[in-house]
């Protein structure tokens, strides 16, 4: 590892990893100890009280961030060719349907989100050997495959995530850059929060929220004390 500076040091010797910080201090505290040249991502951490292998227990779920992820997402709508203006118009960065099939049969996967619709899933869902394991997988739960391919393309360019709990019990989402005010990195963490509060199984017994982390691309994760939360 790269020799520390001393206003790197300086920054580190603020965290302390023992600690549980309130929202608002991880927030700014993420920023302060991320010494990257690039924006990095903030991601949060969430590790529940749930059995993912229950079906009973998936957490999943989509949330509208305030301020987005920072993210230049790439979505890929694969349409019938009625449809193509209203997705090209909406922003998607590729529009089509047989063509790029046949292009993510043969590998190519360079995209963050794919939507499409319900009458083309039959063909789309040939696709799930190369897209299941990357997570690319259109979703009717996520809103990505819907008759409204237009909106649903402002929705995932405007910051719209999906998130699921993974076989540990923990749900990690991208929440921004660490560009981003210590108040849009609260607002955003807040917002997937409660999204994920009102997910909670009846089934799912004790404590619902076992521990929250923040962090960036390169920084150590944050302990996020609960009660710092509210509504949760």
């Amino acid at each position: 590892m790269a020799k520390l500076t001393k206003k790197q040091k300086e920054a580190l010797s603020k965290y302390d990893p023992s600690q549980v910080y309130s929202l608002e201090a991880a927030s700014s505290l993420v920023k302060e100890i991320t010494m990257t040249k690039f924006d990095a991502s903030v991601d949060v951490d969430v590790r529940l009280g749930v059995d993912p292998r229950k079906a009973d227990q998936m957490v999943r779920g989509v949330v509208a961030l305030p301020h987005g992820t920072g993210k230049d997402i790439k979505v890929l709508v694969l349409c019938t060719p009625d449809k193509n203006a209203e997705a090209t118009e909406a922003g998607a960065d590729y529009v089509g349907l047989d063509d790029y099939i046949a292009k993510i049969e043969g590998g190519w996967t360079d995209i963050d989100v794919i939507i499409t619709m319900p009458n083309v899933m039959a063909k789309v869902g040939r696709l799930g050997r190369v897209l299941g394991p990357r997570g690319l997988m259109p979703n009717p739960k996520s809103g990505t495959v819907t008759l409204d391919v237009g909106k649903a393309v402002r929705e995932v360019k405007a910051g719209k995530i999906d998130f699921k709990v993974d076989k540990f019990g923990i749900i990690h989402a991208g929440i921004g850059k660490v560009s981003f005010t210590p108040q849009q990195i609260q607002d955003n963490v807040k917002e997937l929060i409660l999204t994920i509060s009102k997910l909670k199984p009846s089934s799912s017994k004790g404590t619902y929220f076992k521990s929250i982390h923040l962090s960036s691309t390169m920084s150590p994760g944050i302990s996020v004390d609960k009660g710092s939360i509210q509504g949760i």
